[in-house]
Formats: structure tokens, C-alpha cells, sequence
């Protein structure tokens, strides 16, 4: 019996230190890595990829957001500027769409760049189930996630982390 007991302790504590371990490697995100073509999203830490999740992004995914409207999500440098609890899709961090860039872009067409570009979950809804929005394009240029997914991303992307946004 005291044997068993002590191989119980010596596994909760490797299984504590294994868990501690796994969350001190992930607590310093300092990059998110979007690639709209593979439909991922990858949390970076100096480089290298610690977690990838497959996303949705706006209706009209190629290219890059030009005007507010055009369903387009957006490529290009941003950052994580806020973050806030939606009533319609769970958690949002908010990206700092438009920069100087898509603003210039933007007044040179005459157009308003957009703005309001989130990296959200997926409604609830008793018709349309999780799984159903996750296999599409179903933003108006926002990155969706599933809800599982922007939990634990809002919980290991602090605000201030640089995002990434390729084609």
C-alpha cells in the first residue's frame, strides 16, 4: 500500500510539473499567424508554432480587405488592440484593422476601409449547429473560430500580441 501511494504522488507531481510546463511555454504568445488559404490560425512563440486551429474567415475570402462591405477579411501587420465578451459570438479580440496602410489605400479609392475586424467565435443557434459555420466562409471579414477554440485563445493571446495576416 505504501508503495502504491508513493508512485500516486510521484505521478500527480510529474503530471503537475508536465502541466505547469505546458502553460509557461504558452502564456508567452507573441505572435498570431493567420494563413487564409489554409484556413488556420497559429499561435507563435519566438517562431515557433505552440497551437494551430482551423478558422473561417469573410464570405469573400481571396484578397484583401479594400473597402467597408466587400466581405473581405483583411492581410497585412495588426495588433490585438482589445478584447471584449459578444452576446452573439462568445468571445472577440479585436484586430487594428485599419492601419496606416488600408487607411491610405482606402481615402485613395475614395472608399471607407471598414473597421470592426474580430477574431470571434460561432453563434449559437438551434438550427445552424457549430460544426455546420465551421465548414464554411461566413463573416462579413471577421476570423471565426469554434468556441472551444476562442476560449483558449483569449485565454493565452494577451492584448498588445502582433498579428500576422497572409493571403
Amino acid at each position: 500500500m505504501r508503495r502504491l501511494l508513493t508512485l500516486l504522488c510521484l505521478t500527480l507531481s510529474l503530471n503537475a510539473l508536465a502541466s505547469s510546463a505546458v502553460v509557461d511555454k504558452t502564456q508567452m504568445i507573441d505572435k498570431v499567424l493567420v494563413m487564409k488559404s489554409e484556413r488556420k490560425l497559429y499561435l507563435q512563440q519566438r517562431g515557433e508554432t505552440i497551437k494551430t486551429y482551423r478558422i473561417s474567415l469573410g464570405k469573400q475570402p481571396t484578397g484583401a480587405k479594400q473597402r467597408e462591405g466587400d466581405l473581405r477579411t483583411p492581410e497585412g501587420f495588426y495588433w490585438i488592440d482589445w478584447r471584449k465578451p459578444s452576446d452573439n459570438y462568445q468571445l472577440s479580440l479585436h484586430i487594428s484593422y485599419p492601419n496606416a496602410r488600408d487607411l491610405a489605400r482606402a481615402k485613395q479609392a475614395g472608399v471607407a476601409p471598414g473597421s470592426m475586424i474580430m477574431i470571434h467565435g460561432t453563434p449559437v443557434d438551434e438550427e445552424y449547429p457549430e460544426w455546420f459555420f465551421h465548414t464554411l466562409d461566413w463573416t462579413e471579414g471577421c476570423i471565426a473560430m469554434k468556441n472551444a477554440d476562442i476560449r483558449e485563445v483569449w485565454s493565452l493571446v494577451k492584448d498588445g500580441t502582433l498579428i500576422e495576416i497572409r493571403p
